[in-house]
C-alpha cells in the first residue's frame, strides 16, 4: 500500500502481485505433476524437487515483484542431525528454508498428508505428521518419529508457534519444540526472519524489498526445559525484531507503509512514523530470559 497520492504505483503493486500469484501457482501445479515419478524413487528425490521449486519461487519473487532474498549465518548450520526452530510469518519460509539443509524433514499437521499430490509427496519425503488434537499421545509419537529421523542424520524443521503469526505480533510459542529438544537430546538451531512484511499472511500482495532470514547460533543440548524455552524465545524474537526493523526501513525508503505501521495491523501506528520508533516499540515487547 502506497502513501496517499500514489494510486498509480499502488496499481503496479497489485498487478505485479496478481502476475506473481498466477505464475507461482502455475509453477507449483507443474511441479506437482512433474514430481509423480519420484513416488517410485528413493525419498531424497522428492526432497531435491522441493528444493528446486523453492529456488524457482524465489526467482519469480525477484523478477516479478522486485522482492529479493538474503540468507544470513548459513555458515552456522552444523552437519548432521539437528532440530531447526524457525519463526513463521508467511508461506514463504515453508519452501525457502528447505534448500538450506542437506536432508530436511518438516513437522506438519497430520491432515496435510491426506491431500492429493501434496500429501503423497510429504509421505514420500518422510515428513513427520502430528495430530494436534491428541496432545500427550501426539507428543510421544512426535518424539519417536523425530528420534528415527535424527538417527538417520536428518534436520527436523519445526515452527515453534505452530502457525503463521503476523510480523510484529506478540509471540505465542508452543510446548512441542521444548518436548522434542528435551526428549531427543538434539542441538537446536534458531531461525529468525522478516518475511511477513513482504509476503503477508491472508493477503495476495507481494511487496518489493528484501526478505531476510538469519541462522542464529545453535543452542547446545542439555539445558532444562524452562531454560531452553526462554533462551530459544529470546534469541528468535530479538533477532526477528531487528530484521523486521530493517524491513520496515526498506519499505519506507520505497515510499511504502509497512503493515506493522498501519491502523489495525500487528503494530498499529501513524503511517509516517519513523521506522526507528517502530523498532523501539517492538524491542520493548521482546521477552527476556529470567
Amino acid at each position: 500500500m502506497k502513501a496517499p497520492g500514489c494510486a498509480g504505483e499502488k496499481s503496479v503493486l497489485v498487478v505485479r502481485s496478481v502476475i506473481f500469484n498466477v505464475a507461482f501457482y502455475l509453477v507449483l501445479f507443474i511441479y506437482l505433476i512433474a514430481a509423480l515419478p519420484t513416488l517410485l524413487l528413493p525419498y531424497r528425490a522428492i526432497i531435491e524437487v522441493a528444493k528446486s521449486w523453492g529456488r524457482v519461487s524465489n526467482w519469480l519473487l525477484r523478477v516479478i515483484c522486485g522482492t529479493r532474498v538474503e540468507f544470513r549465518g548459513v555458515e552456522k548450520i552444523p552437519r548432521g542431525a539437528l532440530l531447526v526452530a524457525a519463526k513463521h510469518q508467511s508461506m514463504w519460509e515453508t519452501f525457502a528454508i528447505i534448500a538450506l539443509f542437506a536432508d530436511p524433514a518438516f513437522i506438519i499437521k497430520r491432515e496435510l498428508m491426506w491431500l492429493p499430490f501434496f500429501g503423497w509427496y510429504t509421505w514420500k519425503g518422510r515428513m513427520i505428521p502430528v495430530d494436534r488434537g491428541a496432545r500427550g499421545v501426539a507428543l510421544a509419537g512426535l518424539a519417536r518419529s523425530a528420534g528415527v529421523a535424527f538417527a538417520n542424520g536428518r534436520q527436523i524443521i519445526i515452527f515453534p508457534e505452530g502457525t503463521r503469526r503476523p510480523a510484529g505480533a506478540e509471540p505465542n510459542y508452543k510446548y512441542g519444540v521444548v518436548h522434542l529438544y528435551a526428549e531427543t537430546g538434539a542441538a537446536c538451531l534458531p531461525v529468525a526472519l522478516n518475511s511477513g512484511l513482504f509476503w503477508p499472511r491472508r493477503s495476495f500482495l507481494r511487496y518489493p524489498g528484501t526478505i531476510r532470514l538469519e541462522i542464529l547460533d545453535p543452542i547446545p543440548p542439555g539445558l532444562d526445559k524452562q531454560a531452553f524455552a526462554a533462551e530459544l524465545r529470546e534469541r528468535i524474537e530479538t533477532a526477528t525484531a531487528r530484521l523486521v526493523a530493517e524491513g520496515e526501513r526498506d519499505l519506507i525508503a520505497r515510499g511504502l507503509v509497512p503493515i506493522t505501521a498501519r491502523p489495525g495491523g500487528s503494530h498499529a501506528g501513524p503511517a509516517d512514523a519513523p521506522p526507528e520508533d517502530a523498532a523501539r516499540s517492538r524491542d520493548s515487547r521482546v521477552p527476556r530470559a529470567p
